[in-house]
């Protein structure tokens, strides 16, 4: 399976590995081996992994619960006991990387290290000048959210080789239609 990660930080690519949450809720890393792989695709690590089903379903766990993190409306406090528990899976080892002689880096890590890049990117989120910049798909079925990092801050898809090429598509074949013979 191959990924995407488009959001430009690495918690929101993560969320968005279950996609169209609110229709379909395609899962994308539905196996161990599946999370592995995109633990290294990620570029977390230079190979996948060793995962287990009780770390799968840690890593599902944190992936929830950014979800809910990011889904809370805005007028009203962040749950305390989700705080709590993303502050504690930040607070872990994080990958590790070496230089050697040939000037070349290997970067390793064992899962949990993995997940604690994750909970550092999700809180990462929420720094203020990050925050401003949290953006949603406004793709029809899409539930990914992203960094604006566009000049003018009017990016409107994830990504322009699926949801924005669908929503160009769908705007040009409605002005066709529009347009009398």
């Amino acid at each position: 399976m191959s990924f995407e990660f488009v959001a430009g930080n690495l918690a929101l690519d993560f969320v968005a590995t279950v996609a169209e949450r609110r229709t379909t809720a395609v899962e994308r890393i539905p196996t161990p081996s599946d999370l592995a792989q995109w633990l290294a695709d990620a570029g977390l690590v230079d190979a996948p992994p060793a995962v287990d089903a009780d770390g799968y379903a840690r890593a599902i766990a944190l992936r929830e619960l950014i979800w809910t993190l990011l889904t809370t409306d805005d007028s009203r406090p962040l749950p305390a006991d989700a705080v709590e528990a993303l502050n504690a899976g930040a607070a872990g080892p994080a990958p590790t990387a070496a230089l050697s002689p040939d000037r070349s880096v290997a970067t390793t890590a064992d899962l949990d290290a993995c997940l604690t890049a994750i909970a550092r990117a999700a809180v990462d989120v929420f720094r203020p000048a990050n925050r401003v910049r949290l953006t949603w798909c406004e793709g029809t079925d899409c539930t990914r959210a992203f960094l604006d990092a566009s000049r003018a801050h009017n990016r409107r898809w994830c990504g322009m080789a699926g949801c924005g090429d669908r929503a160009k598509a769908a705007a040009y074949r409605a002005r066709r239609r529009a347009t009398p013979a």
